[in-house]
């Protein structure tokens, strides 16, 4: 008979969440996982900025608040156009959700039972009393409050883990009981799978540890990497490195991650064929958030090269007609010069059937770092080494 066991008694509360989670330890594991096709619906381009200043607590600028607000949210995703968000198939307690893997965050959240049939309409949800293998944290609480006061809150449980060929038995889960309407609108995405460090996490009153953490002992190596696609689903890979998926040598950084975040320093940029800017740029590379955000001065430098191209405080960023021929913009990080094709700069139309589209490089002001979203990094072949000493490996690859 499945049930959930719940865990009362302090000793057994304090041996629970002090315990480390158990990874099946047959061989040292490496696996590849693909991403499922996308929702079909995903942000509009203010929506998208005002998400990503509302995840890191950042104060958004009027224009960008205004703008959203006064955009339905929402634009029908085409693959083959849009730089949209796919998803990835996780088994939890056995049962299979469709979640965000997320290298800006390290929390593993769920929609669950605990919510409202409305609150969960459009999504798989994760039913605790259906798994043999799900252990309630009595006492423990997560809570993600962003700028805007959206957020998600609930209780946490331990249950079996499963992503590709690895398992990790008692992972901590996160599970929605309360949700904003900002969650209810994002209908299919069934979660968030937390992929940064564990300084992040917000489970309290002891964090608990990401999936990657937890396993990453017993992988082949200490490692994942991220192959993502402009309009069509990528792949994820966890403990090897597969040397058919870029060209050239792979360039190393060193990454702080005394924020919680991969975090790393760029060195200047270049747009087009011109020339090179030196600049040290604070950056993240972040799988969970959209769009590349960049200092004003080389947003303000690469749009100069861009005639058609101006700042729209309707829509809060620089927007343009749709089908501008884009320039490239090259980023230096340590060895390595990135560059990201003016075809991936252009993210959607302003709104449903609209000729004016949203640029995929907008300003990062107010957020305290830039943000190599996934405008970036659907451009590189990109590897988050999870060493002692954790560094950002980057590579190019057929585009």
């Amino acid at each position: 008979m499945h049930f959930t066991r719940q865990l009362t008694a302090a000793s057994a509360l304090l041996a629970l969440a002090s315990a480390s989670p158990v990874e099946r330890r047959d061989v040292k594991k490496k696996f590849t996982i693909k991403q499922t096709v996308q929702k079909p619906f995903i942000q509009s381009g203010p929506a998208a900025v005002l998400s990503t200043y509302n995840k890191f607590n950042a104060p958004a600028p009027e224009d960008v608040v205004a703008a959203a607000a006064a955009n339905d949210a929402t634009v029908a995703a085409v693959p083959s156009i849009y730089d949209s968000q796919y998803l990835t198939s996780v088994k939890v307690g056995g049962q299979i959700l469709d979640l965000d893997f997320d290298t800006g965050s390290a929390d593993t959240w769920v929609y669950s039972t605990e919510l409202s049939s409305s609150d969960t309409a459009g999504h798989q949800i994760y039913n605790p009393s259906l798994s043999s293998t799900a252990q309630r944290l009595d006492g423990y609480t997560w809570k993600i409050i962003y700028g805007d006061k959206s957020g998600a809150s609930g209780d946490v449980y331990r249950d079996t883990v499963s992503v590709g060929g690895t398992t990790v038995e008692g992972q901590a889960v996160e599970v929605a009981s309360e949700i904003s309407a900002e969650f209810q609108r994002d209908v299919d995405n069934d979660g968030l799978f937390g992929l940064s460090f564990s300084r992040n996490n917000r489970v309290k009153p002891i964090k608990q540890k990401t999936f990657f953490e937890n396993a990453k002992s017993t992988l082949s190596a200490p490692l994942f990497t991220a192959d993502l696609k402009k309009g069509a689903p990528g792949t994820y890979s966890f403990g090897f490195i597969d040397n058919t998926k870029y060209t050239g040598e792979i360039a190393y950084v060193p990454v702080d991650d005394s924020k919680g975040f991969w975090e790393f320093t760029a060195d200047g940029f270049a747009v087009d064929s011109g020339k090179f800017r030196s600049t040290s740029i604070d950056a993240i590379a972040d799988t969970g958030t959209t769009l590349l955000y960049l200092p004003d001065s080389v947003v303000d430098a690469y749009y100069g090269y861009v005639s058609a191209a101006s700042y729209d405080r309707r829509q809060g960023g620089y927007t343009f007609p749709c089908g501008t021929k884009l320039p490239s913009i090259t980023l230096a990080i340590g060895s390595y010069s990135a560059v990201v094709p003016g075809s991936f700069l252009e993210y959607a139309p302003v709104e449903e059937g609209a000729k004016t589209c949203f640029g995929g490089i907008q300003s990062d002001t107010g957020i305290g770092f830039s943000i190599f979203g996934d405008i970036f990094l659907k451009s590189q072949f990109v590897v988050f080494d999870g060493s002692d000493n954790p560094r950002l490996g980057l590579a190019a690859k057929p585009l």
